[in-house]
């Protein structure tokens, strides 16, 4: 016991010792030298022995696996993998975990779509090409912070906004609910944003860096040339435009807005359709919208732009509109040639299906799946009345590849979605864009733009079908009247045949 205490001790003087040597002394040891003055490294047990070597052994299998795998394969799994996140999301409370996604986004802790969008997506809508129609809607990114992030995940465009002139705080908290059953979620954000200087100051820096990636040097134009209506660099980018809460002139609010974020748009929205700003939707009106419309148009106009032009110029309306209503937009849209129209914001109505639920009686718009036959038919109606004449983007209920083709075949040249991206995270991106190119081609379409408003035109063919069935009925009950006639006529002439040649007979003597 006492040899074993007095080694001990003498190991830890000898280790003591040997640390705390100079380090120069220790360089003039030779090999030899060292290697009978240097310690004895005490060894882990056998259990953490074998820990380390399974870990060391894991990562290195992993590390070869993964350097083995295509990038395809790799990028889908770490789509996948933001499925676990998700849960974690539901669990904070919904404001604040639409910030921290908003965040990620931003700083690129999100996967990049590294993969091809299938061909039969790409499509070119106001000149631009856009590689698939599915787009990220206004109201996720209020303010342009994560717009590469968020274009990164592979949407074919991202609308930022809405964005108001002065900075406002919006209507007070809480003011986002879900419904989580009903896969809806109920807002009253009221507009709530940083104003247009700070995101004009935010989508200049971007604009710039977004522009140097699609222009080589050769060709790179000043920041003068810029400004003056180029397109805002890879990827498509919309900008949502509102007003402030407590302004009296409506027009000169968006008209602040195309000034001032014009330039570094693809193309612009006037929000008249939100029914968290008092007032809002009575700018839908017909005549209320026509000069709305006018006057934005010639703000638009009036400035310097390129050989491109100015971005197109949309109206987002609201579902809650009667066939009037609906009717007077689109006199004012065909009359006015608007570049778009999309449909739908939010309803202020609650279907059935949610009325269960404890807070459906919130006030502020509903959106999510409840919206989606509403919106849809309100797209198929607008669709008829602008004749296909307008390229309208469906929006509102979108949560698979199923619900996108809906849109599509109701008359959408382009689609949205929000909440469905709320709920569903990164990983939906991809999986709609496969759902809709297998809708497509399922239905032998050979591009997204074939199925533009396809139930509108299968509708007419249907009644045109109809119409020469019924056609062809009368005419053949015509011809069976005609035949009747004729039959009638015969067995007449029969009979008066019969009654000479019994006169003849009788009398033909005298």
């Amino acid at each position: 016991m006492a040899s074993r205490a007095s080694r001990r001790l003498l190991k830890d003087f000898l280790l003591k010792r040997v640390t705390s040597t100079p380090v120069s002394s220790v360089r003039h040891f030779s090999s030899s030298s060292s290697s009978e003055t240097a310690p004895k490294i005490p060894h882990f047990s056998k259990k953490g022995r074998l820990l380390t070597g399974v870990t060391i052994g894991l990562v290195i299998a992993g590390g070869a696996y993964v350097s083995t795998v295509d990038e395809a394969t790799f990028c889908g799994w770490l789509f996948n993998a933001t499925k676990l996140v998700n849960p974690f999301f539901a669990l904070l409370d919904a404001e604040f975990a639409h910030k921290l996604a908003v965040s990620a986004a931003a700083r690129g802790w999100v996967p990049r779509e590294k993969r091809p969008d299938p061909s039969v997506l790409g499509l070119e809508v106001w000149g631009r090409k856009f590689s698939n129609p599915i787009g990220l809607a206004a109201g996720f990114d209020k303010n342009a912070e994560a717009i590469d992030g968020l274009l990164g995940l592979g949407f074919g465009f991202v609308e930022v906004g809405s964005v108001t002139p002065v900075p406002q705080e919006g209507n007070p908290k809480p003011r986002i609910f879900r419904l989580r059953q009903e896969g809806a979620i109920i807002n009253r954000c009221g507009f709530n944003s940083e104003g247009i200087v700070a995101v004009a100051k935010r989508l200049g820096a971007q604009h710039g860096k977004r522009k140097l990636d699609e222009t080589s040097s050769a060709s790179s134009t000043s920041n003068n040339d810029v400004k003056h209506g180029g397109k805002a660099g890879p990827g498509i980018l919309g900008v949502n435009l509102g007003k402030n809460k407590t302004s009296e002139d409506a027009a000169a609010d968006y008209v602040q807005g195309v000034h001032s974020l014009s330039q570094y748009s693809d193309y612009l929205v006037i929000n008249v359709s939100s029914p968290n700003t008092p007032g809002l939707r009575m700018l839908q009106g017909r005549k209320q919208l026509k000069d709305l419309v006018k006057k934005v148009q010639a703000a638009r106009d009036e400035m310097q732009w390129g050989e491109e032009g100015p971005p197109p110029l949309l109206v987002k309306i609201a579902p809650d509109l009667s066939k009037e209503d609906l009717e007077d937009i689109a006199a004012v849209a065909l009359a006015l040639r608007l570049d778009g129209l999309i449909i739908s914001n939010t309803t202020i109505s609650r279907p059935d299906s949610v009325n269960k639920s404890p807070v459906a009686e919130e006030t502020g718009g509903l959106s999510g799946k409840p919206l989606l036959n509403l919106s849809t038919n309100i797209l198929k109606e607008m669709f008829i009345l602008t004749r296909g004449k307008i390229p309208l983007i469906g929006c509102g209920g979108v949560f698979s590849g199923e619900d996108a083709y809906k849109k599509v075949r109701a008359g959408a040249t382009l689609v949205q979605l929000y909440t469905g991206f709320a709920y569903g995270g990164p990983a939906l991106i991809p999986r709609i864009k496969a759902e809709l190119a297998e809708c497509l081609e399922r239905d032998g379409f050979k591009s997204i733009s074939e199925a533009v408003g396809a139930d509108y035109r299968e509708a007419v063919r249907r009644a045109e079908s109809c119409w020469n069935f019924e056609e062809a009925v009368a005419s053949r009950q015509l011809l069976f009247e005609l035949l009747s006639c004729i039959q009638m006529g015969i067995g007449l002439l029969l009979c008066i045949e019969c009654e000479m040649m019994y006169l003849w007979s009788k009398f033909g003597d005298i």
